[in-house]
């Protein structure tokens, strides 16, 4: 039997908030999609505004993605025997008999969901926690008016905690991506220092600032994110640093969707020249990075993390690690307690 931490820890910490997909994914028909191990199907109704179901007809147990977007778009309808769901998982028909007793029922779960800077979010709640927590972003991304942004997102073939573990090392970046035009400065040596924050923490280089990949920021504010930055020359247009906005979102325990917001500081005509700078430059070697770091995670030694030797550079990976796995351990308990005070009221 599978240990729970781990598994929790596998398929991501519930009572947060997961961008699930680009917003680009989303248009008038249903989307079938995995994340956190859970069968989702998103769409958008007719006004525009997305919502999320768990993939599962209550009927015969039909992929709602498989359906059809009906009414007014605020619902699916199965495409088995045309059964009808609301967003918010009541069903509203079953058109194949009168009178039946399966109308009016909330009889499949729904996710609270949130459109920011080109990404769809959804909260994943455990059974102690249906209602969606507050979601507090990075400044760089709940700022869109100050920072332009981009979304990069890829499906890696790696356990999300090897995604993690990649963020929260700056060294790699010296090393793994010294080709590239905004990781080739800088020492190949450093000391490494932990500076805790109210949300989390940042691992940086205590005799390095603002020349490399020189620190992240882990956050953990309703939802899980790292932060970093890059100088940039001014060579590679306008604006101050290049901020990356990172997030690892679990599909299953061996598969994670991984995203990356590009962001730096511009408004007006400077945001539009970063922009077409952007695309037109700089939006392909930031690909070969990300493709680095998928070519590593993916071909990691079965079990690594079972036979490693962790030197001072890994003490983010160390303190991450305990981060997640007190609250993996937290969340765990509280289940089992509820479970415990429901057995004995029901003695």
């Amino acid at each position: 039997m599978s240990d729970p931490v781990e598994l929790l820890l596998d398929l991501g910490l519930r009572n947060r908030w997961y961008p699930v997909c680009p917003s680009w994914w989303i248009k008038d028909k249903p989307v079938a999609m995995t994340r956190l191990g859970e069968g989702m199907v998103v769409w958008r109704d007719k006004a525009g505004a997305v919502h999320a179901l768990q993939d599962r007809c209550p009927h015969r147990g039909a992929r709602l993605s498989q359906g059809f977007v009906a009414g007014n778009g605020d619902r699916l309808q199965c495409w088995y025997h045309g059964v009808e769901v609301k967003s918010d998982g009541v069903v509203a028909a079953v058109p194949a008999v009168d009178a039946c007793p399966l109308v009016g029922q909330r009889a499949v779960k729904s996710y609270p969901v949130r459109e920011i800077q080109g990404g769809v979010f959804a909260y994943f709640g455990d059974a102690l926690h249906s209602e969606p927590c507050e979601l507090v972003l990075p400044e760089e991304l709940a700022n869109p008016g100050a920072f332009g942004a981009f979304l990069c997102t890829a499906r890696w073939e790696c356990n999300n905690r090897y995604a993690l573990e990649n963020v929260i090392d700056p060294m790699h970046g010296t090393f793994l991506h010294s080709v590239s035009h905004s990781m080739s400065e800088g020492a190949r040596t450093a000391r490494m220092a932990i500076r805790k924050t109210p949300h989390g923490f940042y691992f940086e280089k205590k005799d390095q600032q603002n020349v490399n990949f020189d620190w992240v920021e882990v956050g953990d504010t309703g939802t899980l994110w790292m932060r970093l930055s890059i100088p940039y020359q001014k060579k590679f247009g306008p604006g101050g640093p290049f901020f990356i906005n990172a997030w690892a979102t679990p599909i299953d325990e061996n598969t994670t969707q991984f995203f990356a917001w590009r962001l730096r500081k511009v408004q007006g005509w400077q945001r539009d020249l970063w922009n077409f700078f952007y695309k037109t430059r700089l939006e392909g070697p930031h690909w070969d990075v990300l493709e680095q770091d998928r070519a590593i995670l993916e071909a990691m030694a079965e079990n690594a993390r079972d036979h490693e030797f962790l030197y001072q550079h890994d003490m983010g990976v160390a303190h991450l690690r305990r981060m997640l796995l007190d609250e993996a351990k937290a969340q765990v308990a509280a289940l089992d307690a509820a479970k415990q005070r429901q057995d004995i009221a029901a003695e």
